[in-house]
């Protein structure tokens, strides 16, 4: 995106979400994005860019979601990214802003989502995870993510108290949200002593599966009510990276995290705060490294040294994270960028950043055997 880009984001908008729902898809992605529009000041017909990301939506797609919602669009992106794909359409979407491909783009996640249908979408992820890691029996992420933090533990001595920190700061910060389906007081001891998922990974480092949507409108700031705008300054994304390595111990982000800073001229230790992805905790320590926070392999130092609830010396997901949210399938993408762009506007009340003017978004998906394939970040800051 160009370096003076005055493109971002104008209004956001959620659904509540639901343990268990008989709503449709459509239901909440409408919802989350008649909200962000009207959170814009925005009218539904001023929108001609659409960008989804959804496991669920298929066999519909932006296009047939956009007749469903009475609109003409002179673009469309539908992720197929995961979990990193929200953040990605917002990339695109900047993109299709800066070349005139668009005006005004609604970008939606959202998932109707519950714990079958989480193990239906392992089952159908691709061909090659169907054909020859379903008949095979494979666990999951549970699974997969227990490997990943075993190996971390044992290859940098990394700790399950340290690691703990993140559930247990994201906690702190989800009381103040009402939003958070899981609100109750959290201890380290509690995370410690929960009961064993997949050694090593407790209970409570798993999210709730959940139905729900996000969504954001982005434009050019000049439409933004006074002291609203969100300015995108940079992003980027990397998909398949490391390339056929099984429970790797880096992601996309570490390829792209120079470019990421330079292009938005100030470093890690200039954020007001972090909403990486939540998945597990052990993700949330790589991402750390990746995004140059701390070297490899020092995460856990890094972890004992900080605090991550919203008042914290790292705020950390100050909404709470998927962890405490609840994860709404690729919803869980977008959820750290609305809060983000909340905390820039000023607008989370109690778990309010004291004097947020810029953050990092960092996305993460497409988790099938061995390794995420997709990751992706951007830097918001305030345009007041």
């Amino acid at each position: 995106m160009k370096r003076d880009s005055q493109i971002g984001i104008i209004g956001y908008g959620a659904t509540a979400y639901e343990k268990k729902t008989s709503r449709s898809l459509f239901s909440f992605l409408s919802e989350a994005g008649r909200c962000a529009v009207e959170c814009a000041g925005l009218q539904f017909a001023d929108i001609d860019g659409l960008a989804i990301s959804s496991f669920e939506l298929p066999p519909d797609n932006t296009v047939t979601t956009a007749e469903q919602f009475g609109l003409s669009l002179s673009w469309a992106y539908l992720g197929t990214a995961g979990s990193a794909g929200p953040v990605a359409s917002i990339i695109n979407a900047v993109h299709a802003i800066e070349t005139g491909q668009a005006t005004t783009v609604l970008c939606l996640a959202g998932d109707n989502y519950d714990v079958g249908g989480h193990f239906k979408l392992m089952d159908n992820f691709s061909r090659g995870l169907r054909n020859y890691g379903t008949p095979l029996g494979f666990g999951g992420a549970n699974g997969l993510f227990a490997i990943i933090q075993r190996k971390h533990m044992e290859t940098y001595g990394t700790r399950i108290e340290d690691l703990g920190r993140i559930a247990v700061d994201q906690r702190k910060s989800a009381q103040y949200n009402e939003a958070a389906l899981l609100r109750g007081p959290m201890t380290i001891d509690d995370y410690i002593n929960a009961r064993m998922i997949a050694d090593p990974l407790r209970l409570y480092d798993c999210v709730l599966p959940c139905a729900g949507a996000e969504a954001v409108v982005v434009t050019t700031l000049d439409r933004a009510s006074p002291g609203k705008g969100v300015r995108v300054v940079s992003g980027y994304e990397r998909h398949n990276h490391p390339k056929m390595e099984i429970a790797p111990l880096r992601g996309g982000w570490e390829t792209f995290a120079g470019k990421l800073y330079a292009d938005a001229g100030y470093g890690p230790g200039d954020m007001d705060f972090v909403q990486l992805y939540d998945d597990y905790p052990i993700m949330v320590a790589i991402q750390f490294e990746d995004l140059g926070f701390c070297a490899k392999g020092e995460v856990s130092k890094f972890l004992a040294d900080n605090s991550f609830h919203f008042k914290g010396s790292v705020p950390l997901n100050t909404g709470g994270g998927q962890l405490s949210c609840g994860q709404a399938g690729i919803a869980g993408g977008l959820l750290s960028v609305t809060e983000a762009v909340r905390q820039l506007r000023g607008e989370a009340g109690g778990r309010q950043v004291e004097n947020a003017t810029r953050g990092l978004v960092a996305g993460y998906g497409m988790v099938g055997y061995g390794h995420g394939l997709s990751a992706s970040s951007i830097i918001l800051e305030t345009s007041r």
